[in-house]
């Protein structure tokens, strides 16, 4: 029962400071939250909680903080993840579908999120390494060029020109194209080799060169790793909370937020969380520039259901954690029904 109680305490002195940006004193939580017991008990609480490394005294205040191990405790004892209302799922769901393209889907993404966190949102575009082939289209543009379009499962479409040393025979594009799709179109990186391989046997000597370019360009295309990046969006936010939110200058936040190779791979690490929603909350984050901030991410994924990139948000460790858990997740939602569609 104790137990119980005191992570009934330690929930109104986050949800108060969240809201109040004050420290919070036993007082408070009596006249503002019916917990049951004498204002001597309360204290005798926050007594065992600042005690546990669960709540801290700020030098200037007679109030309690929580700590990062706090936020992680009530993060982690969160039964359910509310959901949104129907008219903000609706509106999501009309924002998102009026996008053009994979480019707008995520613009229109990450200042979604920002707007409905008020805080940095981050969205990944789906990397070429974990998206599958939906399908290849070979389009002569002059006697000896060609485009190949390269368009996945994702909808990310990747286009190259290949300058060849013959004239094409538009008869063999036309086989090289079909025959392309029958092997490739569904697969992903790992799995091309071999697919891609085999299809040399199915065209005369004559031919392989053309063969060879269009194979080598559709595997280095979806093996680069400089495809790997993220768009944010909503950095302002960050300045409104100013002192209270981060001890010294919002400086050391900003600079990381700049590093993308820090982002993914703060991402690639929660990606592996097996959790709808991933949370990593102040030193868990392993970055001196984000240690006083919270980031919340959850998977999108393709028409298979596989998670080929995350979007989230970075905010204060004094941030709405359902509310932001909640945003997140129903973006990334509508992202995978979109792509999947």
């Amino acid at each position: 029962m104790s137990e119980d109680r005191r992570l009934d305490v330690l929930r109104a002195i986050v949800e108060d400071y969240v809201a109040t940006r004050e420290p919070v004193g036993s007082r408070a939580l009596v006249e503002r939250h019916a917990l049951g017991v004498s204002p001597a008990t309360i204290r005798n609480d926050m007594a065992a909680l600042e005690e546990s490394g669960y709540i801290a005294q700020p030098h200037t205040s007679a109030g309690r903080v929580p700590t990062d191990k706090g936020y992680r405790l009530f993060v982690d004892r969160l039964t359910t993840v509310k959901p949104m209302s129907v008219p903000e799922r609706r509106a999501i769901g009309a924002f998102l579908e009026e996008a053009q393209d994979l480019d707008d889907v995520v613009d229109r993404a990450v200042r979604l999120i920002a707007q409905l966190t008020q805080q940095v949102a981050v969205v990944q575009y789906p990397s070429l390494r974990r998206s599958a082939l939906r399908h290849v289209e070979l389009v002569p543009v002059g006697v000896r060029h060609l485009l190949v379009v390269l368009i996945t499962d994702t909808g990310r479409v990747e286009q190259r020109t290949l300058e060849l040393g013959a004239d094409l025979d538009e008869v063999v594009v036309g086989q090289l194209r079909a025959r392309l799709n029958v092997s490739a179109a569904g697969r992903r990186l790992s799995e091309l080799p071999v697919a891609l391989a085999e299809l040399a046997d199915a065209f005369g000597p004559a031919d392989a060169p053309l063969v060879e370019a269009v194979v080598g360009v559709v595997e280095e295309t979806l093996a680069q790793e400089s495809e790997e990046r993220v768009v944010l969006a909503g950095t302002a936010h960050l300045a409104r909370g100013g002192a209270v939110d981060f001890a010294g200058s919002i400086g050391p936040v900003l600079e990381a937020l700049e590093e993308q190779v820090v982002l993914l791979r703060l991402l690639s690490e929660m990606a592996e969380d097996n959790a709808s929603v991933a949370v990593r909350i102040g030193r868990e984050t392993q970055h001196e520039g984000l240690l006083e901030t919270s980031f919340i991410t959850s998977g999108y994924g393709d028409e298979n259901g596989t998670s080929v990139a995350r979007v989230g948000s970075i905010g204060p460790l004094r941030m709405d954690y359902p509310g932001t858990m909640s945003a997140v997740r129903a973006v990334a939602r509508y992202l995978t029904r979109i792509l999947a569609g």
